[in-house]
């Protein structure tokens, strides 16, 4: 009966159905959202004076940006944890390894505009590098740099993923061990001898394809981009989890061994899945560090990750809607409490975890499906 409970409509994996984006109404809502994302918000930042109550600034088209990739990460996490069961506490791994592909691009844009003028990124001149390691190779063509953001992230997954879930690894045991790949991967980071920046990682980034970061419209450009990507990444996810491949994800959450003694192997499916999620992860880091000017080790932090899943958890996950909800509500209360009290973020977090642990399962949007009842 579990078994056959999860092949069930869209309306029992925990999504309700007015907030389906693949009924009528969910069309309209996306079609909403793709109007005022890349039609009104770009118009008013670009073509409103800046003295006018309605001119949206460069603060908060950078800010908006930021927190779009974010939601797109949480996105990604919902779709292995909220509807296939996989607690990963390492995507901020993936979500750093997409923005240091961008970031090699950027830099190699630089050209000589660098402090030392060389044909050398600065932080290479200054650790006295005499060329480019062979892992930058080709990383001066945007199209090889995009096609890194993917593979990069995506194949690691898919070799973690391949040993692990051969080996029938899951629960907590699973989740440690992407924590401990993504702490590991963060120490190698760190290190001056690795290419990457070492502590500083890339920043001072100039241009992208040819146009200066700093002018607007570019910088409107990457936030039409972010949101565009964060659509599409909503769209296909929820038409994944609505198939009949997302009915047997659904099943391994429930009853993995049930489905295994069913003749499926959840193996094939748990394997794409998490592919695709760091693959998402990646294109995500790769938007978010043209705007955000800056890429470091502190990406991969345990703690980024750990957070990841509170976004989720926030805004209900097994819910897609969710945790795009819950990333936009944690990352704008933080940018909040940044400015007028820095100092307790970390406990408003702690709290915003406890409430939601003990009074809020479902998060915000179950929440909201029960005001509705």
């Amino acid at each position: 009966m579990i078994l056959g409970r999860a092949f069930l409509p869209d309306a029992t994996l925990g999504a309700p159905r007015y907030l389906s984006l693949l009924s009528p109404g969910g069309w309209s809502l996306y079609g909403l959202a793709a109007v005022v994302l890349l039609v009104v918000f770009p118009l008013l930042h670009l073509t409103v004076p800046a003295d006018s109550a309605l001119h949206i600034s460069d603060y908060w088209v950078t800010l908006l940006g930021k927190i779009m990739c974010y939601a797109i990460v949480a996105l990604a996490m919902d779709l292995i944890w909220g509807y296939t069961g996989i607690l990963s506490l390492g995507h901020g791994l993936f979500f750093a390894l997409g923005g240091y592909a961008m970031g090699m691009y950027l830099m190699r844009s630089i050209g000589h505009d660098g402090v030392y003028q060389s044909d050398l990124p600065d932080f290479m001149v200054f650790l006295d590098w005499k060329k480019y390691p062979w892992y930058w190779s080709f990383t001066d063509h945007f199209g090889y740099a995009v096609a890194l953001v993917v593979l990069a992230p995506g194949l690691l997954a898919f070799l973690f993923g391949f040993f692990a879930f051969r080996s029938r690894i899951r629960g907590v045991y699973f989740s440690i061990i992407t924590q401990a790949l993504t702490y590991a991967f963060m120490l190698l980071f760190f290190r001056n001898d690795t290419g990457f920046g070492g502590n500083n990682g890339f920043t001072d980034f100039k241009r992208i394809v040819g146009f200066p970061l700093a002018n607007p419209r570019t910088r409107v450009a990457l936030f039409a981009l972010s949101a565009t990507w964060l659509l599409t990444a909503l769209i296909g996810c929820r038409m994944l989890v609505r198939s009949k491949f997302g009915r047997v994800l659904t099943a391994i959450r429930d009853a993995e061994d049930r489905v295994r003694f069913c003749g499926y192997d959840p193996v094939g499916f748990k394997l794409f899945v998490w592919t695709l999620s760091a693959a998402i992860c990646g294109i995500a880091g790769a938007l978010y560090v043209p705007q955000v000017g800056i890429i470091n080790p502190s990406e991969m932090s345990p703690a980024n990750s750990v957070e990841i899943a509170i976004w989720v958890a926030v805004g209900g996950r097994g819910t897609l809607l969710g945790p795009v909800l819950g990333a936009a509500l944690s990352n704008g209360a933080k940018s909040w409490l940044a400015v007028a009290a820095p100092e307790l973020w970390l406990y408003a977090l702690g709290l915003l975890f406890i409430v939601v642990t003990r009074w809020l399962p479902d998060g915000v949007l179950g929440l909201l499906r029960r005001e509705q009842k």
